[in-house]
């Protein structure tokens, strides 16, 4: 539950690429939890904006800076 406060800074957004994924200390992948399609919530301030070749605007956010994934 987010409170009400809380809710007016939080964005919802479709993930439309996911990388790789890091690596443990052993070298072995970390596994992902999200996937190409999900619906994520994302802090108001975070993530690294881009701007690509076609004039779209994206903002690529590491995992770890998700809120939550919305089922």
């Amino acid at each position: 539950m987010l409170p009400e406060s809380a809710s007016k800074k939080i964005r919802e957004a479709t993930v439309i690429a996911v990388g790789p994924g890091a690596r443990n200390q052993d070298g072995k992948p970390v596994p992902i939890d999200v996937n190409v399609g999900d619906r994520v919530l994302l802090p108001e301030y975070g993530g690294t904006p881009i701007q690509l070749d076609d004039d779209d605007s994206y903002t690529i956010f590491k995992e770890s800076e998700l809120l939550a994934k919305v089922e």
